[in-house]
């Protein structure tokens, strides 16, 4: 005997619950996972490696003002970019309002000064950054005001940075 229309629905709606929570939770341990792949490069002073995630980012854990933070590298943000939530966190004071050309269109940023930036054994200091209501994640972006006083080179999934010289 075939259950009744309700029935199935309840179930139904069971099922797709479950498969979310699935999902959320499986997810959740990826990006965890994600921001695990930095390493220090044998026998090269100073320099890491980082293999790119499924989805082709380099994602990588450091410090902002030796506060742990999840970087997300990104070669088209011209800043460290933060999101508030995570600024408030981490005690960092809003400057002047700026606009901001994103991927999304316009946004209103706050320039911010970070006193230290850590990527594995590399630190920079007095890096230029902006405090950036619009992003959603607690990944830092971290752009260019970083990365340009660095090395890079990328090959077969991975990159390699390090302090140039």
């Amino acid at each position: 005997m075939k259950p009744p229309p309700l029935r199935q629905g309840v179930v139904l709606a069971g099922w797709v619950a479950l498969l979310s929570l699935l999902y959320l939770v499986f997810s959740g341990i990826d990006s965890g996972q994600r921001a695990s792949q930095l390493q220090v490069a044998p026998g090269e002073s100073g320099a890491i490696i980082l293999r790119r995630d499924r989805s082709g980012h380099y994602v990588a854990r450091g410090e902002i003002n030796r506060q742990p933070v999840v970087f997300l590298l990104d070669t088209g943000a011209t800043s460290v970019s933060i999101p508030e939530q995570l600024a408030d966190r981490l005690g960092l004071a809003r400057g002047a309002p700026l606009i901001a050309q994103t991927a999304n269109g316009q946004v209103q940023v706050y320039s911010t000064k970070l006193a230290e930036v850590s990527l594995g054994p590399i630190t920079l200091t007095n890096v230029t950054g902006h405090i950036n209501p619009g992003l959603g994640s607690n990944q830092v972006l971290l752009g260019m005001s970083f990365l340009r006083h660095l090395d890079w080179a990328q090959r077969d999934g991975t990159l390699t940075l390090s302090p140039p010289g």
